[in-house]
């Protein structure tokens, strides 16, 4: 298969570099376009008052394309100009954090997946719940055999798989578990402190209070262990709104 592979926590990043690894050796045609620093949480952001620049990667046995941008910026420049011919598949990963619930807002793992989706290509977001991953071979080397084994074309138009490993060594993950993704939101705060120079700044905390989460979702069945795979399609529209709005005779 002939890949684009992105992320958003940057172009040298563990997740990223082990599954370009793990899918060459498969014998798939990878194109690496990802951020070349660090773009976490920018959600779908897209950059539009700034030209964008492109700067080779070549190291150890790894090629790929390191754009000054966000993970959009990288799908939408890697599709329309960068590669020579359109790619089979969208994979962004493997992310440090994982993408669950309301971070699939958020997340510009997600959202690099779900641009190729927009354009119409089969996608996949790829996430590890640990910020500081070490060895993600393991993880790399599942995902490369589920990237075979899925059919692909068979998916629903503008479909995104979005896929989670748990905090714990491969080898004691529980088996992977199609669900939905946890409605329960973030209980956010800021802690309040001082640089050394006496000015105050803020840094965001939060968690996904677990007794607001509800079983057999994205987020529990992440912490009891299992793998996660939850198919997400790009439509915000709220049917039982509607037919509310309707009601009110608003047409």
């Amino acid at each position: 298969m002939k890949i684009l592979l992105t992320n958003d926590d940057g172009i040298q990043a563990v997740g990223l570099r082990a599954l370009y690894a793990a899918l060459t050796a498969r014998g798939h045609r990878v194109r690496v376009v990802a951020p070349v620093t660090e773009q976490s949480a920018v959600g779908h952001a897209v950059t539009l008052a700034m030209p964008l620049k492109v700067k080779q990667f070549h190291e150890n046995g790894f090629r790929g394309q390191g754009v000054l941008g966000t993970p959009v910026d990288c799908v939408k420049l890697g599709l329309t100009r960068l590669l020579d011919e359109p790619p089979d598949l969208v994979v962004s990963g493997i992310n440090a954090g994982c993408n669950v619930g309301v971070d699939i807002i958020y997340s510009g793992t997600v959202s690099a997946a779900t641009e190729g989706a927009l354009m119409g290509f089969p996608a996949l977001a790829v996430s590890l719940d640990n910020w500081t991953p070490g060895d993600v071979s393991g993880q790399a080397e599942w995902t490369a055999d589920f990237v075979d084994r899925v059919e692909w074309a068979g998916l629903p138009r503008q479909c995104v798989l979005n896929l989670n490993f748990p905090d714990r060594p491969l080898a004691e993950a529980l088996p992977l578990r199609v669900c939905r993704q946890t409605t329960a939101g973030y209980e956010d705060w800021y802690d309040e402190r001082t640089d050394p120079r006496g000015h105050t700044y803020y840094w965001l905390g939060g968690r996904i209070p677990e007794e607001r989460v509800s079983p057999e979702t994205d987020r529990a069945l992440l912490w009891a262990g299992h793998i996660t795979l939850t198919p997400l399609r790009f439509n915000f529209t709220d049917d039982g709104a509607m037919r509310t709005l309707e009601g009110m005779g608003l047409n």
